[in-house]
């Protein structure tokens, strides 16, 4: 069932506040989504070489407990490692052959950190805990079903929106600068923990960073306080190029001048998953990479489902396409919402509903297109399991 709605008042860019948040690679919790995402992934290869297809699996019960760290100006010492724990269901075997899910896990997961976070040697700083199980027989039976489409094995809801706005898009992008290599080149002090929070009033952009420096590349508190100043600026520059607003940013805001190591923010692996903070799957960035809290939010964890049968990670990711396709081939739409909710034991190519909550341009109606939209959503229903093997190889990020 396809159902349409108009929506009336101001879009989110219109609103007076708005607040949007972003979690960068190196944050605890986009640590989290991030790997099992990708263990979900290896998982995929390995069952489509084995027998020809995704089997029953879902790694969406990750938690990254932080360490033990003695930083110092120059330098410091890892005390105790991180501790992942990799868990909820997999398939041990098919036909009679054993997929070696724990090694698959363990080996992705280091791989992860090896690419992404470059001051952290995953088998010094890093142990890893897999809590793995087979699932029970009512869910993986639903893998057997024939047909193309799998039937989902939730019953769940997801919400997609499009477009971004001005804050969302300038959120997004300075993390995405401050995390960029060539950033990375000119400001080698700065690790890979970024988290991002943007507050508009009206035309002013508050934003409020948070970045470690890396304890080895600062050998005094004047140093840390005279780069920390200089990346500051950095950001500010880049937001007043790109942003169409006022901006003004805090940079590290617990940061105090004359308290030595207590007032600077300093890291020896990047993230404060080394020390001070642990992650979880879910509690970070949407599907889209941020956190609007203006916008409607789904409060399933796409990260380590399954691509082909768990609708909190497909209905999360169709939901945002269909509201960016409605908006691209529909004139006369400001603002899209496309509400999804599926039934456990139904195709998943059939949800229980598609609900497209449209705000139209001022002084326009859409009513005439109401055709077009479905148009959109059935060719999208129809193609929904190329979609679904595009996210088993990992084509689509979640975090």
């Amino acid at each position: 069932m396809i159902a349409m709605e108009l929506m009336s008042g101001s879009s989110v860019a219109e609103q007076q506040v708005e607040i949007v948040e972003r979690k960068g690679k190196g944050h605890p919790d986009t640590i989290c989504d991030s790997v099992m995402e990708a263990i979900s992934v290896a998982l995929c290869r390995a069952y489509v070489e084995e027998c020809g297809m995704v089997l029953h699996h879902n790694i969406d019960k990750g938690l990254l407990a932080a360490g033990r760290a003695e930083v110092r100006f120059g330098g410091g010492t890892i005390l105790q490692p991180m501790e992942l724990l990799i868990g909820d269901r997999a398939t041990f075997s098919v036909a009679g052959k054993i997929i070696p899910v724990a090694d698959i896990a363990v080996e992705t997961a280091k791989l992860w950190f090896r690419r992404n976070m470059p001051h952290v040697d995953p088998e010094r700083h890093l142990a890893c805990r897999v809590l793995l199980a087979p699932g029970s027989e009512e869910l993986t039976g639903i893998f057997g079903r024939p047909g193309e489409s799998a039937v989902a094995n939730d019953t769940s809801a997801a919400v997609g929106f499009y477009p971004l706005s001005g804050t969302e898009k300038a959120v997004l992008a300075l993390e995405q600068l401050l995390n960029s290599a060539e950033f990375k080149l000119r400001f080698p002090e700065t690790g890979e923990d970024v988290k991002v929070m943007g507050l508009r009033r009206g035309r002013h952009l508050d934003v409020t960073v948070a970045m470690p420096l890396l304890a080895e590349k600062i050998r005094n508190e004047q140093e840390y306080f005279s780069r920390k100043e200089a990346v500051r600026r950095e950001m500010v520059s880049f937001l007043e190029r790109t942003a169409p607003f006022d901006v003004g940013v805090r940079y590290n805001a617990l940061d105090r001048q004359g308290e030595g190591l207590r007032g600077v923010y300093l890291s020896l692996l990047g993230t404060s998953a080394e020390n001070a903070d642990s992650g979880q799957v879910g509690r970070g960035n949407r599907v889209n990479g941020l956190i609007s809290v203006n916008r409607p939010l789904g409060t399933e964890a796409a990260a380590g489902k399954n691509p082909v049968s768990h609708v909190g990670k497909i209905y999360n990711i169709l939901a945002h396409r269909l509201a960016r396709l409605i908006h691209e081939e529909v004139e006369g739409i400001r603002e899209v919402q496309v509400l999804l909710l599926s039934r456990i034991g139904h195709p998943v190519n059939r949800p229980l509903t598609t609900s497209v909550r449209i705000l139209p341009e001022r002084g326009q109606t859409v009513t005439f297109r109401e055709r077009q939209v479905e148009e959109v959503c059935e060719r999208e229903l129809a193609r929904l399991h190329e979609l679904c093997m595009e996210l088993a190889r990992g084509e689509h990020p979640v975090c």
